[in-house]
This record gives C-alpha cells, structure tokens and sequence, in this order.
C-alpha cells in the first residue's frame, strides 16, 4: 500500500518534463506505440477493473492494475470531495507496520492538488526537487519518481491516479503514461457504473430503514428500541464501526446515551457529555452536522468516544436546530478513510426523516393520550354525577327507615348496610381522584401504587388481605418527601400487626383532608403493658419532624388503632 506526498506544489502541462514542468517537444500523450504484451496487460487491466459492480472493489482493482502497468513500486488513488480535498486515499504497495508509521493520509494539497486543480497527466523523474515541494508526511517513505493521471467520470474529474518509483530504477516514460491514461480512461466507465450501483444500493438500505423505523414507531414500540434500531442502520450505511445516539437529560444541561450499537458499546453506554463545552454539545444546540478526526482533533471537545481508538467521525443532529432531538454519532477506526460525501448526503437525509418520523409519533402518542384523559373525565363525571349520588341516595332512605324497624336484629342488619354504601361512596370517590390525576412519564411510581404495594406485601407473612381505603388526592396534593415517610410509616405499622397483635383482621386508611392521614387498625391482642415501643417511638418521631401527630391505643371492638397524621403544604411542589 502506499501513500503519497501531499505538501509539494508545482504546475504542469499536457506533457511536462520530468525536472522543469516545461513541455516536451515532439512528445504526445497516450501517443508512444505499445508492444502487443503491454496492450494484452492493459485489456487484461480493463477487464479486471470493470468485472465488479462494488465502488470500492473497482477501485483497488484500478490502483493494482496501474501499479502492475507501470511497473511502479508504489500507487495509489485519491477520491475528490465536494470541497476539492481527498475524501478518500487508496493505497497500494506499503506493509502494515509502514502504514503504522505515517502521521495521516494526504487530503489533497501539493503535487496531489496540482493534479485535481488541472486534471492533465503530470511526470517527474524527483519529486522532491521541484521548488513547491518541501517532503513528505512524518513517517512517509522516501518516494522520488512521480506520475499522476486523473481518472475522470462523465466529464468531471473523479479522482487521480498516483504512481511512483519505477521498480528497476529510472523514471516513468512515454509507454508507462500512456497506459495508465488508457486505464483511466476506461476506468471511468467501470466507476460510473460502479457509482450508481452504490447509490442504488445506499438508497434501497435508507428507504427500507426508513420504512422499518416509521412502522415500529407508528405501531407503538418503545422509542428506545428504535433509536437502537437506528443506530444498527446507520452503522450498516455509513460503514462505521461505532453508532452512538445522545439525547438531553432532564437538566438539558447534559447529553445522555440513549442507544449504541458496534464496537465498544458496553464502554460507551453509561457516558455523558456537557452540552456546553463539546463537539456533540455544539452539534445538539445548533443543528449543524459535524465532522471531524478524533485521533487528531481535542480528545477534550469528543469525551464521548474518547479512549476508543477511533478517528474519522460525523455528528449528525437529530432534527434541526429549532427542535433537536438528539445526535447521532458515528465514527470509524483510527487511520481509516473520511466518511465520503456520498454517505454524508444519505446519512443526513435518512436522519432528517427519522426526526420527523419521531415527532409524528409523538404527536400520535399525545393525541391518544388526550383522548384518554378525555374518557376518563367522562367517565370521572359519571361516576360522581350519577353513581355516588344515587348511593348517596339509598343510604339516606335507609338512614331513615332505621328508626321504624321494631326487629333489632333488622335494624342492625341495615344500619351495616348504611356503613357499606358509605364505604362504597368513599371508594368510588378514589377511584374519581384516580381517574382524575393526569399520568406523566415519572422517575418514581405514584404514592397510591406505592401504598398498594405494601399492603400487598403484608398480606403473606399475615396469611389475609388487608383491607385498604385510599381518600383524596394522593397523588397530586403530597409531595414526594412526605410521601416517602407516608409509606414506611405504614410499613412500619403493619409490621407491627405481622410480629405482635395475632390479629385475624387489618384495615389501612390513608387519606388527604387538609392533612395526610394514615390509619392502620386491628383485632388483635392489643397493646401490651409494659412492652418494647421503638417502633411507636419512631413513629411518633417521624410525625414531630413533619409538624404532625401520632396515636396508638385500643380501638372500640378491642384489637389497636395506629394513627399518624401531618399537615400538607399549600403547594405539593
């Protein structure tokens, strides 16, 4: 493999002499008579170049058969980029541990931009000795014969051609140039065809990427799982070795990982940067797409993928800089070919529609959140417009005919049944407050389901379920801290009826009337005279530090009544 000097600058004619540049006379390009073996080498070349379809394929095929034509030691073929720079360098001829040693590949100045600036070939016998030339790249080999030839598709310069140190000694000739313009010439065909194959095939993997991620998206799969889905396409696309998607935290100070896929994943996963500060940062806040060379670039400004041993790198912003999502990172291995432009095209473009598949499906997922919130407002309604009213009803009526019954065993029998359908109204209201309380994407569940969960826990080691009664706006009127002392108070309280009241029946109540009340009730044994109270004094703690009350007695039918309560603030938050 092989590289090239990048730094030197001189012109060149049609034909220039190999020390001066100045034209040659009598000589004409492609115009020395080749033996019939050579012309068999260049038809064997052609033939070679244009076998595959695959761009890259084609285009080590094309540098081998130019290094074989020319009996050069070395060879290699710079791809132009939009900017006029080489956004790909192909070499043939160095080893491993020769590749190893050279700083960076040229990007297309000196000789090489010569070549690109006037696509004509250009010959020189010492590189080194014209006056725009001033060496080579650190841990470049010494290279001292030169032929450059452009290699042009459809009438515009797609890249060039670069040989040099003739094996056997001496300088390139008039046979060696006028074979590999030939190659060249027909190269160009096999690149253009080659070119729109690659397009073809870019396009079919980003319309069916595209396609995979909308339907997942509007069929309601976790957003996660498809910006890990994104990541594996992108990686496919770009030919990247790493694919990272970032997205804010809930400061919006910080970007977090939210899927990678490819080499050094599991290193990467538990990252973040600052959004002030860094390239993905700068990235996020102005929607701009980025690229960049992390072996060569601050290792500060990509803490990202630091310490991955990763070079070329592209940063593309998920959305635009009014509302960005999020930015997807991919690089590839240290040393390795800038991402073409080609890519960069399909790459943006494949993001752009994955963001706007992204809000239509969180446009979705609020309009049917909506018409939820909706439903249960109605139904909300309902229940306490007709049902409650309708017990309220019942139990007023039989409020009343209580006092006509003679038989007291009747009378009893009705006045429980008043009791149920004033419980029932209770329970009825919390499920209205349920029903009212708007869900939110929350790190940390909601105090109801919280209180369900312990009483649910109690009611093995208890061998039965306890009965539970939630009044008020849990949710929405208690703050998070008073919460959390809510639920190891009546954990602690039914711990208490588990290890000491052999009760055979448990009540809980938490409520929210102006205060927060939790009330835990048994038929147990009571409280003993004289026994052990750190769990009440702990109880009673826990209200004092809060401005509350704390209670612990027999109740009216025997058994103990725990009862805490704290006042609430004005505003829960």
């Amino acid at each position: 493999m092989v590289a090239m000097d990048e730094d030197s600058r001189f012109r060149r004619g049609p034909r220039q002499d190999a020390e001066s540049g100045q034209r040659t006379p009598g000589a004409r390009t492609g115009g020395a008579v080749m033996s019939s073996e050579r012309l068999r080498d260049l038809l064997d070349a052609v033939v070679r170049v244009g076998a595959d379809l695959d761009l890259q394929t084609t285009l080590h095929q094309l540098v081998e058969a130019a290094r074989t034509l020319a009996d050069a030691r070395y060879a290699a073929m710079g791809v132009i980029g939009g900017d006029g720079r080489l956004e790909q360098f192909i070499p043939v001829g160095l080893d491993e541990s020769e590749i190893a040693r050279i700083t960076h590949w040229p990007e297309g100045r000196g000789v090489l931009g010569l070549l690109t600036r006037t696509p004509r070939p250009l010959r020189l016998d010492d590189i080194s000795r014209h006056p725009e030339s001033y060496g080579f790249p650190e841990g470049h080999p010494p290279m001292r014969g030169f032929l450059g030839v452009p290699v042009q598709v459809h009438g515009e310069v797609f890249g060039n051609l670069y040989l040099t140190d003739k094996r056997g000694g001496g300088g390139f000739d008039d046979d060696d140039e006028s074979a590999v313009v030939a190659l060249a010439e027909a190269a160009g065909t096999a690149i253009g065809k080659a070119r729109l194959y690659e397009h073809t095939h870019r396009r079919e993997l980003w319309l069916d990427a595209s396609e995979e991620i909308t339907t997942r998206l509007l069929s309601g799969v976790d957003a996660d799982d498809v910006l890990l889905v994104i990541t594996q396409r992108a990686l496919r696309m770009s030919q990247a070795d790493t694919a990272v998607i970032v997205g804010p935290d809930a400061s919006g100070r910080r970007l977090v990982v939210r899927a990678v896929s490819g080499e050094g994943a599991e290193r990467i996963r538990d990252r973040d940067v600052p959004v002030d500060g860094s390239l993905t940062g700068r990235a996020y806040a102005s929607g701009e797409l980025t690229v960049t060379d992390l072996s060569v670039s601050d290792p500060h400004g990509m803490p990202l993928l630091g310490g991955m041993g990763l070079g070329p790198a592209l940063l593309v912003p998920l959305g635009h800089a009014a509302g960005v999502r999020g930015v997807l990172c991919l690089a590839r291995k240290a040393g390795a070919e800038r991402f073409p432009t080609t890519a960069v095209r399909t790459l943006r473009t494949f993001v752009e529609h994955t963001a706007i598949a992204l809000e239509v499906a969180d446009a979705r997922a609020d309009a049917e959140r909506v018409s939820v919130l909706e439903d249960r407002d109605r139904i909300a309604r309902d229940l306490h417009d007709t049902v409650i009213q309708r017990l309220f009803a019942i139990a007023l009526s039989l409020t009343g005919t209580v006092n006509r019954i003679g038989d007291p065993v009747a009378a009893r029998r009705v006045r429980r049944a008043v009791d149920d359908l004033d419980d029932t109204v209770h329970k009825v209201r919390t499920a209205i407050f349920a029903l009212s309380t708007v869900e939110e994407d929350r790190e940390r569940p909601w105090l109801r389901d919280r209180i369900v969960g312990v009483v649910g826990t109690a009611a093995e080691p208890l061998g039965f379920a306890v009965g539970l009664r939630l009044d008020g706006p849990l949710d929405s009127r208690v703050p998070e801290r008073i919460a959390d002392e809510a639920v190891a108070v009546l954990q602690e309280s039914l711990s208490n009826v588990v290890r000491h009241s052999g009760a055979a029946r448990a009540d809980a109540r938490v409520a929210v009337n102006g205060d927060l009340t939790v009330e835990v009730t048994d038929d147990g044994v009571g409280l003993p005279a004289g026994g052990r109270r750190g769990g009440l004094r702990n109880l009673a703690e826990r209200a004092a530090r809060l401005g509350g009350t704390f209670e612990a007695g027999p109740g009216p039918e025997g058994g103990t009544v725990l009862r805490w309560s704290v006042p609430l603030p004005d505003d829960p938050v």
